[in-house]
């Protein structure tokens, strides 16, 4: 994947430009998200306010990575992962020396970073899948999405907007997803084991969580 110019959009500030030429490498812009609040609301905002907020959600974190990518002159492109049971999950990706790999913000922690050495998405993808689980230990992760290049945003100012950007995961309920299973290979799912199961939701924010359905699909 070819870099593009890197680029800082003409509405920030001084001081703004500043803070978001600080990120260097992929792995910085996921330090800070791991640094960052998680926010349990349901209003999606820009990068320029998670900025001032130091406050995402996993949404936001994926515009706010996707963002900073592109400062780095890698394309805006988020992966989206639906799950069953479960909240859905959106990755900034990227590429280097030819392979994927993945920023994210989770309110778990086995969601989030991935070194790029992926041959595909759908490799990446499967990367998340045996630590996509719910708070009963279920394993929910189902579809993916094509890379959605946020560059068709920027007529919104998606960057750097005070508004809600709640349009654009919309967006992206209307995509094609890939299934990873069919019905016989997720009856046939073992649970998580305990451990996994304590690490991944070590400091979550217990709001922000997902609560099941009991017994679906039992």
């Amino acid at each position: 994947m070819k870099k593009n110019k890197p680029s800082l959009p003409k509405q920030l500030s001084k001081d703004e430009k500043k803070f978001f030429q600080q990120f260097k490498t992929p792995f910085e812009i996921q330090i800070y998200l791991n640094n960052a609040d998680y926010n349990p609301e349901y209003l999606t905002f820009s990068p320029r306010l998670v900025m001032h907020r130091h406050m995402a959600n996993c949404f936001e974190g994926a515009l706010f990575a996707a963002a900073v990518l592109r400062m780095l002159g890698h394309k805006p492109l988020i992966v989206d992962l639906m799950a069953d049971n479960d909240d859905d999950h959106v990755l900034a990706i990227f590429k280097q020396n030819n392979l994927f790999g993945a920023v994210a913000k989770s309110n778990t922690t086995l969601l989030r970073y991935r070194e790029p050495v992926y041959r595909s998405i759908r490799e990446l993808v499967m990367s998340y899948f045996d630590f996509y689980i719910n708070t009963d230990g279920d394993k929910t992760l189902r579809s993916y999405s094509n890379p959605v290049n946020l560059s068709k945003f920027d007529k919104y100012n998606w960057m750097t907007t005070d508004k809600d950007l709640e349009f654009i995961g919309d967006y992206l309920f209307t995509i094609k997803h890939y299934n990873i299973l069919n019905t016989k290979s997720i009856r046939g799912l073992s649970p998580s084991d305990n451990d996994i199961l304590e690490i991944c939701f070590r400091g979550s924010v217990p709001e922000g969580l997902f609560v099941p359905l009991k017994n679906k699909n039992k």
